[in-house]
């Protein structure tokens, strides 16, 4: 069996983090693995406290999960310090990691912050050169690119602007003087909307410069926790069984898209998705 770790944030109420992480991985009968990175005390309306793990742990938990089942594939999502980034980038180095999928966590669905300023700076200095994928929002999008995006036209030009980004650290970065330049590929999720009110289009810009338009419908759902956990596990999941990059983005949006559609209604905010819509309706209580 193919494993996938995530390393990412504890959410209390369920619907997003580790235990979104986990169902996704567990949804795509895969064996799922986790280094958690913080505590959060939150739930469908929000977040009401968030308490970091020491970086050193961090690398302790990363450490006792490659010594034993090693994964086949890494998820990183809420990294809220750049102590606790530098802890991840130093257990990927030391283990070789592969396929290794970043969300840049900024904010939670409920509007509350989950990272710190100097951390986002942390993510792109240390993380996206050792990454596959990764999958920012717009909000995320804007941040790392420094640009307003209003337009189809705006998320294609931010994502050249990140992936400059990426280059500009393989060009300045000391640990990066020996290797080749790499860039990531950039997956762009329009969940937040640019374009046509009813539709979900992501932006694929792929390592080679290649990009593709991934067209979706968009659904009527307000419990949309955890969304963008749920994609980025995903997509970790179709890479550990062997996927070409943009296959694994296009499995994993299916996934979340049935997730979404199946209705799930929990929580008096915005609650999670139905991971296990595969599986058939939920049993009455």
């Amino acid at each position: 069996m193919k494993a996938v770790l995530t390393i990412a944030g504890s959410d209390s109420s369920g619907g997003a983090g580790i235990q979104a992480d986990l169902k996704t991985i567990a949804a795509h009968h895969l064996f799922g693995e986790s280094v958690i990175t913080a505590l959060t005390a939150q739930n469908t309306l929000g977040v009401t406290g968030v308490l970091e793990v020491d970086p050193v742990f961090v690398g302790t938990q990363i450490d006792a999960v490659f010594d034993d089942i090693r994964p086949d594939a890494v998820k990183i999502g809420m990294v809220s310090s750049p102590a606790i980034v530098g802890a991840i980038a130093d257990g990927l180095d030391r283990h070789k990691a592969a396929n290794v999928v970043v969300d840049p966590v900024m904010v939670a669905t409920s509007g509350s912050a989950l990272i710190a300023g100097a951390a986002v700076d942390a993510l792109v200095r240390q993380l996206f050169p050792r990454s596959t994928v990764i999958t920012p929002n717009i909000p995320e999008a804007e941040v790392l690119s420094g640009m307003a995006i209003a337009s189809l036209e705006d998320v294609e030009t931010a994502a050249s602007l990140i992936a400059d980004r990426c280059i500009a650290v393989w060009e300045n970065e000391p640990a990066f003087a020996d290797a080749a330049p790499s860039v990531p590929a950039i997956l762009i999720k329009g969940g937040h909307g640019v374009g046509e009110p009813d539709a979900a289009d992501d932006y694929l810009r792929m390592a080679s410069g290649e990009s593709v338009w991934l067209r979706g419908k968009r659904i009527t759902n307000d419990n949309t926790h955890g969304t963008g956990c749920s994609l980025s596990s995903a997509i970790a999941c179709g890479l550990a069984r062997g996927f070409a990059v943009d296959v694994a983005v296009r499995d994993a949006k299916a996934y979340v898209a049935g997730a979404l559609a199946a209705g799930l209604n929990l929580g008096r905010g915005s609650g999670p998705l139905d991971h296990m819509w595969q599986y058939g309706a939920p049993m009455p209580c």
